[in-house]
């Protein structure tokens, strides 16, 4: 397996967040040793599983490579494991590298024109790649064949490189932004969805077994309730937990432990950090439940504009607590009840509009 590292954690501003989708250099190294090997061992994603299985199947049944895959939704949910698991599947070599990494046309074609018969190319956050590169994307992706262009100006010629058959795995956490004529070429789309609380005791379970940390069902209850629906999370805060169990227990997580654990880094039975506890109370307490504009929210939190907007905010928004309307940001009557606090009289959540009957 060959991985192209082409991230950069400082630039990421979820970096430092304990409940944060993104993978640092830690979660990598974690989640290597916990990534399920094939199709049977992955957790969740009943529906992608069951189709993508099917294609793997027939590949295999022909004799062929794969057709091309495209996954998206949100970081943490399992586009890489998946990626290596179709590797696994096919019996072939894995090539991992990224979009952002992949700046000119001359870089892709260097990856393409060494790729073996039958290997799979994983490209993450494929929506990021330059057009250049894309546009040559289309014809390698199609035909397996790429133009190689030598020379300059008029005198520049196009040398037909032909390409072994291989299989793409296109990742994204922002499929909208994916130009159609590069979504058609993929024979096999799916969407991950967020994990549902049990499906996340079960990860949670089986890390633990791998970690050699002892665990009870209520334990990972707890912990899976604060996860966000969300692997990658569930495995941080897992190692959290156990961090707190071995230094102020006996190992062993219990319900009480975990939410002793959790409570000493900030993350509520919910799921909410300070930042996102910040945001909801500037709302309510300074803005009486809004609407309020987003810059005006980003100055009272102490934050900049897209740190609300883009890191807080999606999580916020997906779980009730918070709407975007078009004269500003919204609590929504979840988010007075989830701080304990009493909505001022005549007003609703997410309208942001008075109530006629005063409620």
């Amino acid at each position: 397996m060959n991985w192209d590292e082409t991230t950069d954690d400082a630039a990421d501003p979820q970096a430092d967040r304990l409940v944060g989708a993104s993978a640092d250099r830690e979660d990598q190294a974690v989640e290597a040793a916990l990534r399920p090997k094939d199709l049977g061992e992955f957790i969740g994603q009943e529906k992608v599983r069951e189709q993508l299985d099917l294609v793997l199947r027939a590949a295999r049944a022909r004799g062929a490579t794969a057709d091309h895959v495209l996954l998206s939704g949100a970081p943490g949910l399992g586009k890489t494991t998946l990626s290596m698991i179709i590797a696994a599947e096919m019996g072939a070599p894995i090539r991992i590298t990224s979009g952002p990494a992949i700046q000119h046309a001359g870089d892709l074609a260097a990856i393409l024109s060494s790729l073996q018969e039958g290997e799979v190319l994983f490209l993450d956050e494929i929506h990021r790649m330059s057009r250049p590169a894309e546009e040559m994307l289309y014809m390698a992706m199609e035909d397996f064949r790429v133009d190689v262009i030598v020379g300059k100006g008029p005198g520049a010629t196009a040398i037909p490189l032909e390409l072994p058959p291989f299989t793409l795995v296109g990742a994204t956490t922002r499929a909208g932004l994916l130009p159609p004529p590069l979504r058609d070429r993929f024979g096999f789309t799916a969407h991950m969805e967020f994990y549902e609380p049990a499906e996340l005791e079960r990860v949670i379970h089986r890390s633990a077994s791998l970690l050699d940390v002892e665990i009870d069902t209520a334990g990972a209850a707890e912990i899976s309730g604060r996860s966000r629906g969300t692997p990658r999370i569930a495995n941080r805060l897992l190692r959290r937990v156990r961090d707190y169990a071995q230094v102020k227990a006996d190992g062993h997580i219990t319900r009480d432990i975990a939410a002793a654990a959790l409570g000493v880094y900030e993350v509520d039975g919910r799921g909410l950090d300070r930042l996102d506890r910040a945001v909801l109370e500037a709302l309510l307490k300074l803005f009486g439940g809004g609407p309020v504009g987003l810059s005006t929210l980003a100055v009272a939190v102490g934050e900049e504009r897209e740190t609300v907007e883009e890191v807080a905010e999606p999580f916020l928004v997906r779980e009730g607590l918070l709407a975007r309307t078009p004269r500003g940001r919204v609590a929504t009557p979840a988010a007075w009840a989830h701080l304990g606090l009493t909505p001022p009289q005549g007003r609703t959540g997410a309208s942001g509009q008075q109530d006629l009957f005063g409620a």
